[in-house]
C-alpha cells in the first residue's frame, strides 16, 4: 500500500485571453504537489507561465515543464510527422523559456512531462526517446521525466541515468495492456468513481480496464487534467479521498 504520493497537474494551459477550464488553476495549485507548466507551444504564454509559476511558489509547489507539439490550435493534441531532432529542439526551445522565467521568480524546475500527442508519441518512438534523453542528460541531468512505466520514453531515461517518476492517471481509461487510452475530447466524470479508482491504485496496485479486467499499475504520482471538465472537483475529491485514508500528497 502507498503511504505517499505525488499529485500532479498540468497548468498554465491558457493563452492570453483564453482560460482553459474557466481559469481553475488557482483553486487546484493549493491541493497539488507537482505542477507541469506549459511551455508556449500548445499553450501557455509568457506572462501566463510566470504567473502559474508565482502561484506555484506561493503555494510551494514543485514545477516543472510541460512541453507539446508546436500546436495551439489543436491544443497538442494532434500528431505532427517531425524529424525527432526537430522535435527535440521544439522541447529543449520550451524547457528553455520556463527554466529562464522560473530563475526570475527564484526558482528551479524538477521535473519534465511532455503534453499530449508528444506524451504518446514518445511512449512508442524510440528513436526520439533516445534522443530526447541524451539531450536532456546533457542539459538537464537533475529533471525527473514524468512517464509510463515500460514506454520507451521510460526505458531510453533508464538507460542514460535520468530518475523516472511513473504516473497514473485518474481522469483517463485503461487498456488492457494497461496503458492509457489517448482521447482529444475528454467527457465529465464524477468526481467520487475518480477518487475511488485513484485509491484502489494507490492501496491495491490496480486498475478497471475499459474491458472489465483488472491491471496492475505501478507509479510514483497521480496526474489530473486541468483541462478536464470539472477538474477542480476532480482534483478536490481524490485530495479528500488520499487525505482521508493517510496518504500522504508530497512531490516525488
Amino acid at each position: 500500500m502507498t503511504t505517499t504520493i505525488d499529485l500532479n497537474a498540468d497548468m498554465g494551459e491558457s493563452f492570453g485571453a483564453w482560460k482553459v477550464g474557466d481559469g481553475v488553476d488557482p483553486g487546484i495549485m493549493p491541493l497539488i504537489s507537482s505542477a507541469n507548466i506549459a511551455a508556449g507551444f500548445h499553450a501557455g504564454d509568457p506572462s501566463t507561465m510566470l504567473e502559474t509559476l508565482r502561484l506555484a511558489s506561493r503555494y510551494g509547489v514543485s514545477v516543472g515543464v510541460h512541453p507539446g507539439f508546436r500546436d495551439l490550435v489543436g491544443f497538442g493534441r494532434r500528431p505532427i510527422l517531425a524529424a525527432a531532432d526537430e522535435l527535440v529542439n521544439d522541447v529543449l526551445y520550451q524547457m528553455g523559456a520556463l527554466r529562464e522565467l522560473a530563475r526570475l521568480e527564484g526558482l528551479e524546475l524538477s521535473h519534465f512531462k511532455l503534453h499530449g500527442a508528444l506524451f504518446m508519441h514518445a511512449a512508442q518512438d524510440e528513436a526520439f526517446a533516445e534522443k530526447l534523453t541524451a539531450a536532456l542528460v546533457t542539459v538537464a541531468p537533475h529533471l525527473s521525466v514524468y512517464c509510463l512505466a515500460g514506454t520507451a520514453l521510460d526505458k531510453a531515461a533508464e538507460s542514460v541515468g535520468l530518475s523516472r517518476v511513473h504516473e497514473f492517471y485518474a481522469d483517463r481509461d485503461y487498456n488492457d495492456e494497461g496503458s492509457i487510452m489517448f482521447v482529444r475530447n475528454v467527457q465529465r466524470l464524477d468526481p467520487q468513481q475518480v477518487a475511488q479508482k485513484v485509491l484502489r491504485a494507490c492501496q491495491e496496485g490496480k486498475v478497471e480496464t475499459v474491458s472489465g479486467q483488472q491491471v496492475a499499475v505501478q507509479f510514483q504520482s497521480i496526474c489530473i487534467h486541468s483541462d478536464t471538465p470539472g477538474a477542480l472537483s476532480l482534483v478536490q475529491a481524490v485530495r479528500e479521498s488520499l487525505d482521508n485514508a493517510g496518504i500522504n500528497v508530497a512531490a516525488h
